[in-house]
């Protein structure tokens, strides 16, 4: 399953565009995140609107719209200098992606600004569509038709793969992450307060760690135990 999030839109042609390119390629789990109401009105009432942005749902969070997603990856224009998560070429992303078992959400960032660097932290890794240089944003409703084909280009071609158990979703790693905090602060690793900085850290480094379902469950027993057994 392939969910696409948009973080922060603003423009109701960019949205309509992004449904668009959704329809035509066969996907339509559109999640919105802190949209623009008065874009969202617009692009529903706009003439064949369709399927995906009827169904298309919002979240006042981007952690509550990936919550139920297993590989969250994230979009940018940035290069591997500008940011902390591992970055793919469009390319090297494509059959990553194509292997992903269970729900896969794509994250584009506003119209403005794109994805930001807490945006960022909840995403596994990042991908960049290969423009030039010079001119290295794209329109976001392009962008997502692009990320899409790339998704579906060739698929009948490709070789099987080995079953793979599947991901942990982001809502449980998240909560393995409070666990964490928690665990950390009370052994003094992490000085209180918590800052945002540290959690940005930590969250990034589960998201490399790339864990199953079931190893997801099993830090969480033994960090419940840990923190059961240090309060006593």
């Amino acid at each position: 399953m392939v969910t696409v999030v948009l973080v922060s839109p603003r423009n109701p042609l960019n949205i309509g565009a992004a449904a668009r390119a959704m329809s035509n390629f066969g996907f339509f789990d559109l999640r919105l995140v802190n949209a623009y109401r008065v874009a969202v009105d617009e692009a529903r009432s706009g003439v064949n609107a369709g399927r995906v942005l009827a169904e298309a749902r919002e979240f006042p969070s981007l952690a509550e719209a990936v919550a139920d997603c297993h590989l969250v990856v994230g979009t940018t224009g940035a290069g591997p200098r500008d940011v902390t998560v591992p970055l793919f070429s469009l390319e090297e992303a494509g059959p990553k992606m194509k292997r992903a078992k269970g729900r896969l959400a794509i994250l584009f960032g506003s119209e403005k600004f794109g994805l930001s660097n807490e945006d960022m932290s909840h995403c596994h890794w990042l991908l960049r569509i290969p423009t030039r240089e010079e001119h290295r944003s794209m329109n976001l409703g392009q962008a997502v038709a692009v990320a899409l084909y790339e998704l579906i280009r060739n698929s009948r071609a490709r070789a099987p793969q080995p079953p793979a158990p599947p991901g942990a979703t982001a809502g449980a790693e998240d909560r393995l992450l409070q666990y964490l905090i928690e665990s950390l602060t009370l052994c003094e690793y992490i000085k209180p307060p918590v800052d945002a900085s540290q959690i940005l850290k930590l969250r990034r480094l589960l998201r490399r760690m790339a864990l199953s379902e079931k190893d997801a469950v099993m830090w969480q027993g033994m960090l419940r135990q840990v923190l059961w057994k240090v309060k006593q």
